[in-house]
């Protein structure tokens, strides 16, 4: 009988073997890496709850109770979610110096990270809403025009035309908008401090949240020309009725005054 002759193996077979390997390492990648990432993801965020449990407790628990349902002296934190955490601390707000009819604004003495803690904390006390991302808050192409438009409409009864600010009642003010960081305008419209009324995205939608920070920046920024002529701090009615009553009274006062005189000279002599 004759030998059978091996058979040859096909000049493709060899990158075959390799494509198939391949596939099969990405395959377990895809099976296995995802998961690890999840796990990490997990394990970083309980840790951050963790750390943020214990910045709470030092320095929140005493008004906010120590489970974050509030006491006699700080409203419940249940459901507030991170966006309120990050606003209140990163402007200084909380903790607070003492209780009053509305909490300043002053020098933060949190980092970054210690606040975004305390955020995850709070966050896992109840859903509420969310710290926004760069994208969120980013205006860049945003309707300045229509932004002015929502900012007269939802906004300027309080803090004037130009976000200049102004009194309420009760001791109460709307701070001035000149200079704060447009994440921490979002986060007051997704939250609603203190007297301001919160607007979700249910009321207000994401794109027109980014046209009111245009509008809020590009009227307050340096390029910003007032045709008016005096600005008068921009605080309008309010500012613009006491120029008035100073000067233009106190100038017709002045003008009376002087033709009185002058009437009385006359007659005498």
């Amino acid at each position: 009988m004759k030998k059978l002759s091996a058979r040859r193996r096909h000049p493709l077979a060899a990158v075959v073997v390799l494509l198939l390997a391949l596939a099969a390492t990405g395959g377990l990648y895809a099976a296995f890496a995802p998961a690890g990432k999840a796990q990490a993801d997990e394990t970083a965020q309980s840790l951050a709850i963790d750390e943020g449990k214990k910045l709470y407790t030092v320095g929140c628990a005493s008004c906010h109770g120590t489970g974050g349902q509030g006491t006699t002296d700080g409203p419940s934190l249940v459901g507030v979610g991170s966006a309120a955490v990050d606003f209140q601390v990163a402007t200084g707000r909380m903790p607070a110096q003492q209780p009053g009819a509305q909490v300043p604004k002053k020098p933060v003495i949190y980092t970054q990270a210690e606040i975004d803690q305390l955020a995850a904390y709070v966050a896992s006390l109840g859903a509420g809403p969310i710290t926004p991302t760069d994208k969120q808050v980013d205006p860049a192409g945003a309707d300045v025009a229509k932004g002015g438009e929502l900012f007269r409409n939802n906004c300027a009864q309080c803090h004037n035309f130009t976000g200049k600010g102004g009194a309420l009642t009760k001791g109460k003010y709307a701070p001035d908008l000149e200079g704060v960081s447009p994440k921490h305008i979002y986060e007051a419209m997704q939250t609603g401090p203190q007297s301001m009324p919160s607007f979700p995205d249910t009321t207000m939608p994401e794109q027109e949240k980014k046209d009111i920070i245009a509008y809020i920046q590009t009227v307050n920024g340096e390029e910003s020309e007032s045709p008016g002529g005096l600005a008068l701090g921009g605080l309008g009615p309010v500012s613009e009725g006491l120029f008035a009553w100073i000067f233009g009274l106190g100038s017709l006062v002045a003008v009376a005054v002087w033709v009185a005189a002058h009437t009385a000279k006359a007659k005498k002599s």
